[in-house]
């Protein structure tokens, strides 16, 4: 995603004007590059499939945005992806759809509620979701925010690949460096809500896969951070 596309999204409006050109700057020059899972010699491993609830988006296809924040609040986070077919010598995937979702600061999900599991009511709004298509290079960006956590699993962001007609090819989930997560969580607008109560190699989705799944963030609390991380599917 180029510096124009970002600052028609609104990306100013989630950092300081300073830390928001710093910001900028950084995600320009994050764009190409690649996480350890790309072999970029042919040879590579299909992410690990994962659970896709319990808070699945429910219409992604009304959901294609670039800027999934909404009226979030939270510290700057871009989102960017690249697709890859272990069926064809790992090479990027295009024109495929991806759809993320994750939960704000304070570890609510949009389009659920008023439960015992989520006792806030969000079922009307679609906060921090969004579907994009893979470019020639595979490559998606989404506009986010950092994600907050809920009991009993560790902070992370939800993937799903699919078919141009609606065909899912995997659906998986991102961790997150513990060091970035705890001083994210010590910050002024996820302070409230504590540190993170289950680890990465607790958790009971990344404990038998955290290599595979634990992306690559580069950024700081102040401009914000960038996520980048390689999925493979079988296509």
């Amino acid at each position: 995603m180029d510096r124009k596309k970002f600052i028609r999204n609104g990306i100013l409006g989630i950092a300081t004007m300073a830390g928001a050109a710093k910001f900028l700057e950084s995600c320009s020059k994050s764009d190409n590059d690649e996480d350890s899972s790309n072999s970029g010699d042919g040879s590579c491993t299909v992410s690990p499939s994962e659970t896709k609830g319990p808070f699945p988006i429910k219409t992604p296809s009304q959901l294609v945005l670039e800027n999934i924040k909404s009226d979030r609040v939270g510290i700057a986070l871009l989102i960017n992806l690249k697709i890859e077919n272990k069926n064809n010598n790992c090479e990027p995937l295009q024109s495929v759809l991806v759809d993320v979702w994750h939960c704000d600061k304070d570890g609510n999900y949009s389009e659920y509620g008023g439960t015992q599991m989520q006792q806030t009511d969000y079922t009307s709004v679609h906060f921090l979701r969004g579907r994009q298509t893979s470019d020639a290079n595979g490559n998606v960006s989404f506009i986010s925010i950092y994600p907050g956590w809920y009991q009993g699993r560790a902070p992370h962001v939800h993937v799903e690949v699919l078919t141009n007609s609606g065909t899912s090819l995997l659906v998986t989930q991102i961790a997150f460096p513990e060091n970035i997560s705890s001083a994210v969580y010590s910050s002024s607008n996820y302070v409230a809500h504590g540190q993170a109560d289950t680890s990465n190699t607790s958790d009971n989705v990344f404990s038998d896969s955290l290599s595979q799944e634990l992306a690559t963030i580069t950024g700081n609390i102040t401009d914000g951070y960038t996520l980048t991380k390689t999925i493979t599917v079988n296509a």
